[in-house]
């Protein structure tokens, strides 16, 4: 059944991204809450993702969408960092992610652009994007969701084999449980199914999520710091 909104579905997603960044800050990565926590993490990205190809298409004005989106980019850059420190230090934040992905979809859909503009656009943006959260995973995964609108089937395969390569890298070459734990992304599958397509009664929603990362990473940090100092958040620490 399509039960979830708009908004319950972004709900979700903040309170999954709450729960994975408390455990980077305060728990231990290789303990099993730890671990639970990472994947109950998983359910974020995929949201957003979701509702930034959804936002593409429904949008009135996509100039006033992307410098919306440029602008909370920007603000939650020192938060981000406050937070993760100096393992992150050359990386950008999750609304970034989002951002190149907006971006990604509208070059795309440029109709006065030509094929080489395109092409050459795309390929900065993802040269870009490597610098950001989730890599190029993010603006891949809104374009899948986007170009395969109508075919959920397409559009969940199209994401997962990204990030399956994703987590095949991760595995490889940093951290093999936090590899298996990209995975768990798979879990957010069944919600976005249950997608009803109404935005849901609380209008304040389309700003939520921006303004509340921001807000949590600095007060996360915070507390980070005055528990344990000004050390970095580290993967399998």
């Amino acid at each position: 059944m399509k039960t979830l909104d708009r908004t319950q579905l972004k709900l979700i997603a903040i309170c999954a991204m709450v729960i994975d960044h408390t455990a980077w800050g305060f728990v231990e990565f290789m303990t099993p809450l730890g671990q639970i926590m990472h994947i109950m993490g998983r359910f974020t990205l995929p949201i957003m993702c979701f509702f930034v190809a959804e936002g593409f298409r429904k949008t009135s004005n996509i100039k006033a969408y992307i410098t919306r989106m440029a602008c909370f980019a920007v603000v939650a850059m020192i938060p981000f960092y406050l937070f993760f420190h100096e393992e992150y230090e050359y990386r950008q934040n999750i609304i970034f992610d989002l951002l190149l992905g907006l971006l990604m979809l509208t070059v795309l859909e440029h109709e006065k652009l030509k094929k080489w503009q395109k092409t050459v656009l795309v390929i900065g943006i993802l040269a870009i994007s490597f610098c950001s959260d989730w890599s190029c995973i993010a603006v891949l995964a809104i374009m899948e969701i986007s170009t395969n609108r109508g075919n959920f089937k397409k559009q969940m395969t199209g994401m997962m084999i990204w990030c399956v390569m994703y987590a095949v890298i991760f595995f490889i070459f940093i951290n093999p449980v936090y590899g298996v734990i990209q995975l768990f992304v798979a879990l957010t599958i069944p919600l976005l199914k249950a997608y009803n397509g109404q935005r849901g009664s609380w209008k304040g929603m389309k700003y939520l999520f921006y303004i509340y990362y921001p807000l949590h990473l600095i007060i996360c940090g915070i507390i980070r710091i005055a528990l344990h100092g000004n050390v970095s958040v580290m993967i399998g620490g």
